[in-house]
């Protein structure tokens, strides 16, 4: 069984990640979304309820699985039994970083990452836009995958 980790904060999950999400699974078995949770980083929504809104988006898929953890993101890739992290990149910063992250985790771990680019129309969004959008009572339908309850 092929299983990759999608790990964020997705703080909130947004359709950039949705995208990544459901094309990680045209080549992956099971796709098990890490939460991460970092103390220090002030989040909009509790962990909690981040790990509620997005089960409940894909309450009808089996192969993606939804959970919170702490610590190193290749211990919790370990304990999922999973080979392959997946991380989506809009820009060449995120590429650059990605980079560096993922020859850490392969030399740490023999895990491979797969960087999928994001979707031209998408590489506007993120959570922070997100989030600062909220904040001013901004609707933001368009910007979180359709379904999703915030």
């Amino acid at each position: 069984m092929r299983r990759a980790i999608f790990p964020g904060t997705f703080d909130p999950f947004t359709i950039g990640h949705h995208s990544v999400v459901k094309r990680a699974l045209t080549f992956m078995d099971e796709v098990v979304i890490g939460i991460g949770i970092n103390e220090s980083k002030r989040t909009y929504f509790p962990t909690g309820k981040r790990v509620k809104m997005i089960k409940e988006l894909f309450s009808d898929e089996p192969r993606i699985k939804v959970e919170a953890y702490s610590g190193l993101t290749i211990d919790f890739a370990r304990e999922c039994g999973a080979q392959f992290i997946v991380r989506g990149i809009r820009t060449v910063r995120d590429f650059e970083y990605e980079e560096t992250i993922a020859d850490i985790n392969r030399k740490l771990a023999g895990i491979e990452t797969i960087l999928l680019f994001t979707e031209p129309e998408l590489t506007s969004v993120s959570s922070t836009i997100v989030r600062e959008l909220l904040q001013f009572g901004k609707d933001v339908t368009s910007f979180i995958p359709e379904g999703m309850e915030l």
